[in-house]
């Protein structure tokens, strides 16, 4: 929630006219239908998966229910909470969509994974969009008539209504000149939960019992890298620190713009800290980046 708070702050406050549009924050917590299909099962890349409304990305169906949610007229610009405007918003808004229902960012091949639509971030024209009835996809998807993968990724959709969104809209872990939104989409290395104990499955993350190179555990690997590298070594079972300084402090500066104009209360993030939701540390690592009064 923090992210999501930040986030919605940063699009307001990167615009020269941020009165022109309205940022809301939708919940899964506060969707009483994606709470109700708790436990239930749903296909994910052809296998049947349990549903876990506490799972770190339970919201992602969310993604899918602004035009609906907007009477289908207008434009959206939906991000996941991870992403923070370092431009200007309004300029994505305007954009001439040449007759396209959606633009998005396309995300390259690797030897594991084909080519995606990357729905982190799109641009929505609402009144192009009116077969998305997010109650029937959803009951579909747990109907297990649709894949959970395929309705995330587009697959879905008549390929000729996507259009192409420039990398720099949906920058993954990357701040450059050209980043117009910032995506820390890599969980391990959020900049908010540095230290934190990690709270999600991965295949990325290492076992105890694992051993590399021989006898050597893999945990004085990790620490070998962390002194390589200059940081102060974290378990592999701890969230990271994000491996570009530029990113973390942007996102401490931006915590600290929240926290001077009230988008966030001090109280709001100690109730977050206590909760394990924010990294133990966030206000030494606020008042090492420059302070917060």
């Amino acid at each position: 929630m923090l992210g999501a708070r930040l986030a919605a702050f940063s699009m307001k406050s990167r615009s020269k006219s941020p009165e022109r549009f309205d940022v809301k924050i939708l919940c899964a917590e506060d969707n009483d239908l994606l709470q109700s299909f708790h436990g239930e099962y749903y296909l994910r890349e052809g296998k049947r998966v349990r549903w876990d409304i506490h799972d770190l990305q339970s919201f992602t169906p969310l993604r899918f229910l602004p035009p609906q949610a907007n009477g289908f007229e207008g434009r959206a610009v939906i991000t996941d909470p991870d992403v923070f405007a370092v431009g200007d918003v309004a300029d994505l808004l305007d954009r001439d969509m040449k007759g396209k229902s959606i633009l998005c960012k396309t995300v390259p091949a690797t030897a594991s994974r084909p080519a995606y639509f990357a729905t982190s971030v799109m641009l929505l024209d609402c009144a192009k969009l009116v077969h998305w009835r997010w109650e029937e996809q959803l009951r579909a998807m747990f109907a297990e008539k649709i894949d959970y993968r395929d309705w995330m990724s587009l697959r879905l959709e008549d390929p000729r209504t996507i259009g192409e969104m420039e990398p720099e809209w949906n920058d993954f872990d990357k701040l450059t000149q050209q980043t117009r939104l910032l995506h820390n989409t890599g969980r391990l290395t959020q900049p908010w939960k540095t230290g934190l104990p990690v709270d999600f499955v991965s295949s990325a993350l290492p076992k105890a019992s694992d051993r590399k190179w021989g006898l050597l555990p893999r945990s004085w690997i990790w620490k070998a890298k962390s002194a390589l590298k200059g940081n102060a070594y974290l378990p592999p079972n701890r969230y990271q620190k994000h491996p570009d300084p530029n990113q973390e402090r942007f996102f401490l500066e931006l915590l600290r713009e929240g926290l001077e104009t009230g988008a966030v209360s001090e109280d709001f993030l100690v109730a977050e800290v206590e909760a394990n939701h924010v990294r133990k540390d966030v206000f030494d690592a606020l008042e090492a980046s420059g302070g917060f009064a």
